[in-house]
């Protein structure tokens, strides 16, 4: 099962969030932490048909990585914010992790996998940000 199959099955919170927001700053700072690549945040609060307000998109050089990046993304966010994940899928493969917040949706991604997937362009409408560490 594709991990975007998640996202069709629940409805996208109604308190809208911003790249301000609590939850949003923990995820990319756990990100970072971990020494997550490529960190990017896609604003989807004007596309419509969009599921979350926010897709954060990174890659890891490995599955162990990838693994490591979810569940410190998963901690984090409970600690600072007591949410926990609505879903998460991908962890059996380790090449696609999706932690699905509602609002806010987790893309942790194995290079050669986001490559192919490319919700980047696919959500070429989205207002993009690239996090670098500074």
């Amino acid at each position: 099962m594709a991990p975007l199959t998640v996202l069709s099955t629940r409805k996208k919170a109604q308190l809208r969030l911003t790249r301000e927001s609590e939850i949003f700053t923990t995820i990319i700072k756990a990100i970072q932490d971990k020494k997550g690549e490529n960190i990017v945040s896609l604003d989807l609060r004007q596309i419509p048909e969009a599921v979350a307000d926010f897709f954060i998109i990174c890659e890891a050089n490995s599955g162990t990585q990838v693994k490591a990046i979810a569940d410190y993304v998963s901690d984090e966010v409970e600690k600072h914010t007591s949410e926990e994940p609505y879903k998460h899928e991908g962890f059996s493969s380790q090449n696609w992790v999706l932690v699905d917040y509602v609002n806010v949706v987790v893309h942790i991604f194995q290079p050669e996998n986001r490559k192919f997937y490319n919700l980047e362009e696919m959500w070429s409408d989205a207002d993009r940000m690239d996090h670098v560490e500074e």
